[in-house]
């Protein structure tokens, strides 16, 4: 039996409301230079991982490094000010979604960010795997 890639999870959904929830306190009430512009980078790798985790069931390791792609490839569409150069510089949706300032550290922002997705999965995988051994056992 094949196992389908579409799979709603919840769990991964409600993580994927929070953390979009806290992106969004975030943009409107912090004025800061660590935590809007770096934890906010560290975060949003996050919730698109639980975001496409949400809806497809797929590898940790492979979708972590898509995601990690994915968001270096805005970052490098930044650096080319792709924005501009589609003429959507008046455009608020499309300045926030794309941006248009490059920094190197934001890669790094996302880099950690998905550290700690690939760490946290790693645990959770762990922790699941002793609580079926477990229950195994208890039959």
């Amino acid at each position: 039996m094949t196992k389908s890639i579409a799979n709603f999870n919840k769990n991964y959904f409600g993580l994927a409301v929070l953390i979009f929830t806290i992106e969004v306190l975030i943009a409107l009430f912090v004025r800061d230079n660590f935590v809007r512009p770096y934890l906010g980078d560290v975060l949003v790798v996050i919730l698109i991982y639980c975001f496409v985790r949400s809806f497809l069931n797929l590898p940790v390791f492979t979708l972590a490094i898509g995601v990690l792609i994915f968001s270096f490839t805005l970052e490098f569409l930044q650096y080319i000010n792709i924005v501009e150069k589609l003429g959507l510089e008046r455009s608020k949706i499309a300045r926030t979604v794309i941006g248009t300032s490059f920094a190197w550290i934001d890669l790094l922002a996302y880099t950690a960010g998905i550290a700690i997705v690939l760490v946290v999965e790693k645990y959770s995988l762990n922790a699941n795997m002793k609580t079926r051994s477990m229950k195994e056992i208890d039959q």
